[in-house]
């Protein structure tokens, strides 16, 4: 939701009433993932919940809804043309009516999306209570209510632990908050501040993998020492730029599970300093260029510095998959890639020569 909540929010402030579609389950190959949104007011559309394959059926819902539905998309790929959607799979998607009577927390939502701070909406969307109930919940704080005290308070916990993570997904309660059944389907939707990407080196490889990074919704930071190569000019596509030493960088700043880092230094006084704080830090990417030979000298270099097998076996050296890359742009497509890879664990190999189904579980 998070790619229409400008223009939604222009129709919300506006007193406009809309109909919002939004993804909360996915099964096989459906091509988009929970969270995706679309939302019809009107002949105005924004937003996509399919990529193209069910939306003239959910505009025709999202136009007329009264009141919150659940509705399931798709069939087996063998019938999926007659549903509409090509590439099988099946999608369930709640349309709800949106409106600042009926949502009147949405401006608190976008401030804190606007403001980078994280906040997530869980939603009934089947079960015994109440369809579309509605509860926003920030680390310190929660609006609305699912309908049941004892509901809200464990519904209060797993989602904040799902927010530090990043997660959108359905969880499954009681219909007093009871853990272990499973009659009452949330939805968790996380606005989660977007994943930090930290690239060191200020090198023309630098500014490609920072402009790819930024293309997949990191919010980049390039670091160098040297103030003459490390300038917003040569990186326009980073949210900010640091003249320091990338050791004692790293080292000040807050790292998280979702935080990445690239080192493309090639010099062992940046790099084998660097490498031994991040190798520390819960990151959950630490790539470095270089060839194997240097590969082997900075593990070498890491070993007399004290690092351990199991925090060297963290280390993407040399960085990114196999894709023969050669120019800045391709060696960022490949570190790309095995972000990618990582994240929703495929294979690598072309789909072409893979069975079973494209998507993993979300």
């Amino acid at each position: 939701m998070r790619d229409v909540l400008p223009e939604i929010m222009r129709w919300w402030e506006s007193g406009l009433r809309f109909g919002l579609a939004t993804v909360v389950r996915t099964f096989s190959s459906a091509p988009r993932p929970p969270g995706a949104a679309m939302a019809v007011r009107g002949d105005e559309v924004v937003g996509s919940v399919s990529g193209g394959c069910v939306e003239g059926a959910v505009f025709e819902l999202a136009s007329e809804i009264e009141t919150p539905v659940l509705q399931r998309y798709g069939v087996s790929d063998d019938d999926a043309f007659s549903v509409g959607l090509t590439c099988g799979g099946t999608i369930d998607i709640l349309v709800e009516p949106i409106s600042i009577e009926s949502y009147p927390e949405m401006g608190e939502i976008f401030a804190s999306v606007r403001a980078h701070e994280p906040v997530a909406v869980a939603t009934v969307v089947a079960g015994p209570g109440v369809m579309g109930a509605r509860r926003v919940i920030w680390p310190g704080r929660a609006s609305g209510s699912l309908g049941v005290e004892r509901l809200d308070e464990a519904v209060d916990d797993d989602v904040r632990g799902m927010l530090a993570q990043g997660l959108t997904g359905i969880r499954h309660y009681g219909r007093h908050g009871e853990r272990r059944l499973d009659e009452l389907s949330v939805f968790v939707q996380s606005f989660a501040p977007p994943p930090r990407m930290l690239v060191f080196g200020a090198i023309d490889f630098a500014a490609a993998v920072a402009r790819m990074g930024k293309f997949l919704g990191y919010h980049v930071t390039v670091c160098d020492a040297r103030p003459v190569f490390a300038t917003a000019k040569r990186f326009p596509e980073a949210d900010e730029v640091v003249v320091r030493w990338p050791h004692d960088y790293l080292a000040s700043i807050q790292v998280d599970e979702r935080t990445v880092i690239c080192v493309l230094t090639h010099d062992p006084k940046f790099d084998v300093p660097l490498l031994e704080v991040a190798l520390r830090t819960p990151a959950g990417y630490v790539g470095a260029m270089g060839s194997r030979r240097t590969h082997e000298d900075r593990l070498a270099r890491l070993r007399e510095a004290g690092l351990s097998e199991r925090e060297l076996s963290r280390l993407r050296s040399p960085i990114g998959l196999d894709l023969g890359s050669r120019t800045p742009e391709e060696t960022a497509v490949s570190v790309m890639a095995e972000l990618i890879q990582l994240r929703w664990g495929g294979s690598g190999r072309p789909l072409s020569e893979t069975g079973g189904r494209i998507h993993g579980e979300v």
